[in-house]
């Protein structure tokens, strides 16, 4: 597979979608998490789809449950939760599995484009997570793993993946000038 239209994967209703139907778009996948210290994210990333759909974004939510169990509850909870809180109009996808026997074949082709792009050193969550994360895997930041909820992969619109940015990269100053650099 060779670029991200070869894919297809599961909306809310566990039905198909061919991610082909995003052609041409500049697409920003998300992992997310509705009980993390970063879901504040959501509001962030809403107010850049707001600004940027009418140029061609798309930023595609994964709900995932594998960071600290905090993505609890159904699709539709989760739906409900985001659109209620954060009033995020994006595609919301089902959940599924970023890292390990599981993952989605999407994640397994996204991680092996871009690699850990290193968390932000100032960032108020980046000691806690290089903490956790060495306690679990002395090799951590060797592998290409997702690290935790909210890490973002950047898709041109010819499908390639341009850029990884990890959960502390902020939205506003970092990852929204390289979408409108694609744009």
């Amino acid at each position: 597979m060779h670029t991200i239209y070869d894919f297809t994967v599961r909306d809310r209703d566990n039905a198909d979608v061919k991610l082909d139907r995003y052609e041409g778009k500049v697409l920003l996948v998300v992992n997310t998490a509705t009980e993390c210290g970063f879901t504040p994210t959501y509001a962030d990333l809403q107010k850049l789809y707001a600004d940027l759909e009418g140029r061609g974004l798309e930023i595609l939510d994964f709900p995932c449950n594998q960071f600290g169990h905090q993505a609890p509850g159904t699709s539709d909870e989760i739906h409900a939760f985001c659109t209620g809180r954060f009033g995020v109009t994006f595609p919301q996808f089902g959940k599924l599995e970023v890292n390990g026997e599981h993952e989605s074949l999407l994640y397994t082709w996204l991680k092996s484009q871009r690699g850990f792009a290193g968390f932000d050193p100032k960032h108020r969550i980046t000691p806690v997570l290089v903490d956790l994360l060495g306690k679990a895997d002395p090799q951590w930041e060797s592998k290409p793993d997702i690290k935790w909820n909210f890490t973002k992969f950047l898709v041109d619109r010819k499908g390639n993946v341009v850029e990884r940015f990890e959960p502390t990269a902020d939205v506003e100053t970092i990852v929204r000038p390289a979408v409108e650099r694609l744009l």
